[in-house]
Order: C-alpha cells, then sequence, then structure tokens
C-alpha cells in the first residue's frame, strides 16, 4: 500500500495551495459569515476549474472520478486555506448519487456538480444533527431519512455554530427522489467520503494553526528572547507536530482503501476522522495559548481558523462514534 503521493498529485497540490494563497481566503471566510455568498461561489467556480468537484464524479456524468485520493488532496488545500461553503456535502452528494443507481436523478444533477454549477448539501437526519450545512446558498439540498431521499424545498433559519461560516439549516419539505433500501447503502457511502474529506480538512487546517503559531513564536519576544525559545512553548509545538505527522498517513491510507472499495474502509476512514480532527484540536488549543489574547479577536486573520476546528471535530461522526467503529469486532 503507498501512503506517499505522486509527483502529479504533489503538483495538484501546489496548485490549490497557489491559487488559493492568491484568493484572498480570510476576506472570502468574512463575507460568507456574513451572508455574503458572491464571493465564496466565485472562488467555488475557480476550484471547479482546477477539476476539484470533477474528481468525485464519474466519467459518464462529465467527471473525473471517482479518486478519493486526489479529493483528499484537495481537501487539505481547502481546509489549509479555510475555504468556506459546503465543499464536503457537495462531495458527500455527489457519492451518494452516484451510488443510488437511478441514473435519471445522476444525469440530473452530477455533471452540475462537476462543473461547479451546482453547490449541493447531503443531510441525513438518522444523525446526530438535523441539520444541512449552508442550505442558504446550495442549489439542492438532499435529506436521506431511513429508505427515503427527497430534494427539500426550503431551509429553515440558520443555526448558531463556533464557525461563523459555518451555517447549518434544517431543510423543510421537499419532493421525493426515490425510495428502497439502495437509498439507505448510498448515504452510508456517502457518509463515509464525507468523514474522510472532513478528515482532510482538519489535517489542512491544523497544518495553518501549526505554521503560523511558529511564526509568532519566532517574532513575538518576552524577556528579551522570542517565546519559541522557551522549552514550555517547543514541547507544546513539537506535540502537535507529531499530532498532525500521525494523522497524515490515517488520511492518506483511508483514501486509499477508499479507492479500492476494501471492507475495512469504514474503520480505516473513522480512524482517519477522529485522529485528524483531535489533531486540528490540539493545534487550535495551541494557537490559541501561544497567541494569547491576541487569539481570541475576530479582527485577527487566525481566528476564523481557530474557530473552525471544534465544529470539523463532530461533523459527519462525532469522536465517540468514530472510536466505536475502530474498536467494532
Amino acid at each position: 500500500m503507498r501512503f506517499l503521493l505522486d509527483d502529479e498529485q504533489q503538483a495538484f497540490a501546489r496548485s490549490l495551495d497557489g491559487m488559493l494563497t492568491a484568493a484572498d481566503t480570510a476576506s472570502v471566510v468574512r463575507a460568507w459569515a456574513a451572508g455574503d455568498t458572491a464571493p465564496g461561489r466565485a472562488l467555488w467556480s475557480r476550484l471547479a476549474e482546477a477539476g476539484v468537484f470533477a474528481l468525485a464524479v464519474p466519467q459518464q456524468h462529465d467527471g473525473l472520478g471517482p479518486l478519493p485520493v486526489e479529493l483528499t488532496v484537495a481537501f487539505t488545500e481547502m481546509g489549509r486555506h479555510a475555504v468556506p461553503g459546503p465543499l464536503v456535502e457537495t462531495v458527500a452528494a455527489a457519492a451518494f448519487l452516484d451510488r443510488l443507481g437511478d441514473e435519471a436523478v445522476a444525469a440530473a444533477w452530477l455533471p452540475g456538480i462537476a462543473s461547479g454549477r451546482t453547490a449541493a448539501s447531503l443531510c441525513r437526519l438518522s444523525d446526530d444533527s438535523p441539520y444541512a450545512l449552508d442550505a442558504h446558498a446550495a442549489d439542492a439540498v438532499f435529506v436521506v431519512e431511513g429508505d427515503t431521499v427527497r430534494l427539500a424545498a426550503a431551509a429553515g433559519p440558520v443555526q448558531p455554530s463556533a464557525d461563523p461560516a459555518r451555517r447549518p439549516a434544517r431543510p423543510l419539505g421537499g419532493t421525493v427522489l426515490a425510495r428502497g433500501p439502495e437509498v439507505a447503502a448510498a448515504a452510508a457511502h456517502a457518509a463515509g467520503v464525507a468523514a474522510l474529506m472532513t478528515a482532510a480538512q482538519a489535517l489542512g487546517l491544523g497544518r495553518t494553526l501549526l505554521a503560523r503559531t511558529v511564526e509568532y513564536a519566532r517574532q513575538r519576544t518576552q524577556f528579551g528572547v522570542a517565546i519559541g525559545s522557551f522549552q514550555t512553548v517547543k514541547h507544546r509545538l513539537a506535540d502537535t507536530l507529531i499530532a498532525l505527522e500521525f494523522s497524515q498517513p490515517l488520511v492518506q491510507a483511508a483514501a486509499v482503501v477508499l479507492a479500492a472499495r476494501d471492507p475495512e474502509s469504514d474503520r480505516a476512514i473513522a480512524a482517519a476522522k477522529v485522529t485528524a480532527c483531535e489533531a486540528a484540536c490540539a493545534a487550535a488549543r495551541t494557537a490559541l495559548q501561544i497567541h494569547g489574547a491576541l487569539g481570541y479577536t475576530e479582527e485577527f486573520d487566525l481566528s476564523l481558523w481557530i474557530r473552525k476546528a471544534r465544529p470539523l471535530r463532530s461533523a459527519w461522526g462525532t469522536p465517540a462514534a468514530c472510536r466505536a467503529r475502530v474498536l467494532a469486532p
């Protein structure tokens, strides 16, 4: 089993990093949190042009995939730059529609997802949360309840979140698209894809938090020396780095087994999800503590990254649920 990215995958990551660095994603996040989705949808279109969403769509519906490994590469970079919007949910919706087995429904939605014209959200009412992420900005909200999937007609009020750019709302009404056991099976597969992409996002998020905290520790002085020279700070940063380094191969391995349709993919995804998200939360705590009071301020861009860590931790599988799947006989 190969965990290392090949040259093409590394070049893809670098190209996304360069594009997102130039996009000033902090301003995009602030606009999204304020309800202005225009900058976010413009960035969405650029990501689509780079082929990000096509990676989740099969070739017969104008896609390039499904390619889980390349998707984790993309989501790590999007997490690194805190790109807002229902990114995970759109890819999960594509995975759901692909596995649903209804060619008419797939043909109606998958080409739009691949091209970036369609942003989607997916909600499983059997999960802990009855909310769909960013339903207000999605072109389609698919709601799964048991063996039934419907296309929501509207969304309720946006609910509060620790991440101001994360805007969950309860989907309302809608038209039934399909019924049967294939709906539940497709939804379970989509939830696994969503959990893996969330883990990749968390990994990228944690890497940015660590990099910016290391940079700050080199510049901030106390008692005439940089605080990064203090043993306590060094140890805290080292622990954060080790946690992130340990989670990366788990994320990559989960993508490999998912691509191979390995029956153990659910266990591997759960291990990646809990490990990467816990590492991201640890990175957020480290960033907040080393930055001190500065880290609490909304005006400081790093706070946008810090506030994303905890919601990702519980999205598409709580730590307890993930650990239970890993330990299941």
